[in-house]
Order: structure tokens, then C-alpha cells, then sequence
């Protein structure tokens, strides 16, 4: 989205193009797709319903990089502004939820985590490998340049994080702001509804909804143990299987490629979870989630899901992490064995619920009120809505012919 300048609601004689003059100016930075669907999913809805208020997208010049994410952005049907625009223009706040490419917006940076959490399950960068030093996220490398820091406030999801901050970047612990975890928020919230996500997924009356859960790179589930879903339909046919792949998983392949490599799995049933929304309602109705060190796996087991490791990467989990408490807590696959004997309800939800926020429920008020304060406006008289996540509608076997 490098091109010309459009004439939108920012720049030179914007005033003479606006309907509603607005008073604040929102950049949602998105670099790749996992941090585009974050932002977009909870954190934006935030500010709906105030006319003081224009939201604007820019893919920023790492998110060039990554398939799906323009057209990510441009299915919002929201102005957007490409990067050498914005990064041109000062707005009155910038949301961001990852590291890349902070250090070219203008304006209030709030840096929230597209996962659960800031600090890093890896023990090493997936760029340095084993030969790195290991992290523990929170980095100084991220969060300064030239000794500036560059977020003006880093919405944290636990305590543990502001004492990993502390340590990593004292510089920067003057911008923390522990806000809690919108997203657990959200599938808690989202608990009363598992039937109707079970029915919308078509899991009959008494039968199981078993989900694979993968990260990405070729430690995750779907790297490791491709041949999962294809057992688990075989083994259970009376039953329900998804799969819920990381966004980057379908950056890289492509949906043509995924849909090809699972096309005798879906035509036997198999739910394919599409990556911008879907996975938190398949994690709350499902029985068991079968995962890996990733994201995914740790939400569900924090609302009550019983989880199995299916994929655990030796030695490249970060001692205290969320993925080595889920770990110790949860039982792992023995590949020799059938899947289905080992699918057994048992771990430690509460520990993990915990682990993932410590601010349980106050995420959406939290949250909306850093948002307002760095925009410097008095918040809307309405409460915060932490809202229920949507219905999850898998993806067909082939897509829509134009």
C-alpha cells in the first residue's frame, strides 16, 4: 500500500474534505497479520460510537513482506492510509501491537502483545536461532532507538511482565500499564454461549469437538504432526475435528496450498478455522484441545479446556514461560500410542488462567482508558463492554467463484 497520497480525513486541507470534524486521529499500524487481527478483533471496537473520533490503517513496510496482510486490512472497509503517508503525519494515537516498525510512527505509541502476553515462550529469536542470546522478550533492542523510547505506554497483561520490563528496559518501565488480557476476558465472557458455538459448528448432541491447535515454524503441530487431523477423523468418526492454524501459517502457504494439503480431511469433515476470527469459540466449545507452546493452547487451557501436547519444541522453551507452565501441568501425546485413549480431562486451568492475566475481567475498561488518556479526551459516559467472541464459521472446502 506504498503508492500515492489519498485524499482521506488526514493532511493538507483534510478540513475541507471531513463530514464529522473530529477531534482525535487513530493509526492502527499493522505489520502482519497476527497483529492486524488483534487490533482489529478487540482493541479498535473500543473506540466505536464516538464521533470524536477517526480510526485510519496502515500496512507499515514490514507487513509488505507478509501475503494477506492488505487484504486484511482493506476487508475492514476502513480508510487506509499507506505507510509513507502516515509515517508523514502526527497522529493523536498509534496502536501497535508488536515491535515492527514503531520507530517510524508519529505520535503516542500503545505496544500490545497479538498473543498472550509480551513475554516470549521461545527461548531464542526465531531470526537468531540457538546460536543467540536467549530473551525473554520486552527487549531494549524493541523498545528504544537511539535512546528513546519509543511506546508511550505498553499495555502489560501481568505483573510478572512489569518485573520482566523492570529488568529488561528500566528505561522503559515508566510507560507500563498493567491492563490485564482482553482477549481471556473475551472467552470468559463467551463461556455461556458454548452451545451455540457447538451447534454452529455442528457438533451433534453427545459427541465430541476435538481441536488441533498449531502455531507456526516446523516445531509447531501442524509442522511436526501434519498426519494428526487425518487419525483423530479416522479414530473418532462420530465425532467433531477443527483445526485452528496460526494467521502466519496462512501468510506463508497461502489458503490455496492449506485447503490442497487438507482436501481429503475437510471432505471427511474436518472444521478448518479461518485465522482472522473463529479459534477463541472453537477453543471455549470444545472437549480437548490437542496443541503445542503456542498462543492458542494457552488460552484454552486457561478457560477450562482440556488440553494435550501434541508438539513441544526440546529446548527451545524459555524456562517460566507460559508454554513451560502448560507443560508442567498438561499431559503430552505419545506418538506410538492411538490419539483417542489419550484425550483424558486433567491439568490446572485456574494456574494457567492466572499465569495469562492479573487483571481478570477489567482488560476492555483498562485498556479503553489508556487509550483516552494518551489522546488526551475525557472517555465516553458508557462503560467498556467486554463483549462475547463471534460465532466461528469454518471455511469452505473450496472458495466462492467469482
Amino acid at each position: 500500500m506504498s503508492g500515492h497520497w489519498i485524499r482521506g480525513p488526514i493532511g493538507p486541507d483534510a478540513d475541507r474534505r471531513v463530514t464529522v470534524p473530529v477531534r482525535r486521529t487513530v493509526l492502527v499500524m499493522v505489520p502482519h497479520p497476527a497483529a492486524g487481527i488483534r487490533l482489529i478483533a478487540d482493541v479498535v471496537p473500543l473506540l466505536r460510537n464516538d464521533p470524536r473520533i477517526q480510526v485510519v490503517f496502515s500496512v507499515t513496510d514490514t507487513g509488505q513482506w507478509w501475503q494477506g496482510t492488505q487484504d486484511l486490512v482493506r476487508r475492514q472497509e476502513a480508510v487506509v492510509v499507506p505507510w509513507q503517508q502516515a509515517v508523514n503525519h502526527e497522529f493523536d494515537l498509534v496502536l501497535a501491537a508488536g515491535y515492527n516498525d514503531i520507530d517510524q510512527a508519529r505520535g503516542p505509541v500503545l505496544l500490545l502483545p497479538h498473543g498472550a502476553g509480551h513475554l516470549a515462550s521461545r527461548k531464542f529469536s526465531r531470526h537468531t536461532g540457538p546460536h543467540g542470546m536467549p530473551h525473554a522478550g520486552l527487549s531494549r533492542e524493541s523498545l528504544t532507538r537511539r535512546g528513546r523510547v519509543l511506546p508511550a505506554a505498553i499495555g502489560l497483561t501481568h505483573d510478572d511482565e512489569l518485573a520482566g520490563l523492570r529488568s529488561s528496559c528500566p528505561e522503559a518501565a515508566h510507560t507500563a500499564v498493567v491492563v490485564g488480557d482482553l482477549c481471556l476476558d473475551r472467552m470468559v465472557a463467551s463461556l455461556p454461549a458454548r452451545d451455540r458455538y457447538r451447534a454452529a459448528l455442528g457438533v451433534p448432541a453427545g459427541r465430541r469437538l476435538i481441536t488441533v491447535s498449531s502455531t507456526w515454524a516446523p516445531d509447531s503441530t501442524f509442522g511436526r504432526r501434519f498426519a494428526l487431523c487425518r487419525s483423530l477423523l479416522d479414530e473418532l468418526p462420530d465425532d467433531r475435528v477443527a483445526l485452528v492454524l496460526h494467521p502466519n501459517a496462512w501468510s506463508v502457504h497461502g489458503r490455496w496450498q492449506i485447503r490442497a494439503w487438507l482436501h481429503d480431511c475437510i471432505e471427511a469433515g474436518l472444521l478448518v478455522i479461518p485465522p482472522e476470527e473463529g479459534w477463541r469459540a472453537a477453543a471455549v466449545a470444545s472437549d480437548h484441545v490437542l496443541g503445542d507452546h503456542g498462543s492458542t493452547t494457552q488460552y484454552a487451557a486457561a478457560v477450562g479446556t482440556p488440553v494435550t501436547l501434541a508438539s513441544f519444541p526440546e529446548g527451545n522453551v524459555r524456562r517460566g514461560s507460559l508454554a513451560d507452565a502448560v507443560r508442567g501441568r498438561f499431559a503430552e501425546l505419545d506418538p506410538d500410542r492411538p490419539v483417542a485413549p489419550q484425550l483424558v480431562a486433567r491439568g490446572d486451568a485456574a494456574a494457567i488462567a492466572g499465569l495469562v492475566s492479573s487483571r481478570p475481567g477489567q482488560a476492555a475498561s483498562a485498556l479503553r482508558a489508556v487509550m483516552y488518556r494518551l489522546m488526551d479526551l475525557p472517555e465516553p459516559d458508557v462503560p467498556a463492554v467486554t463483549e462475547r467472541v463471534p460465532v466461528p464459521v469454518p471455511l469452505p472446502l473450496r472458495p466462492e467463484r467469482v
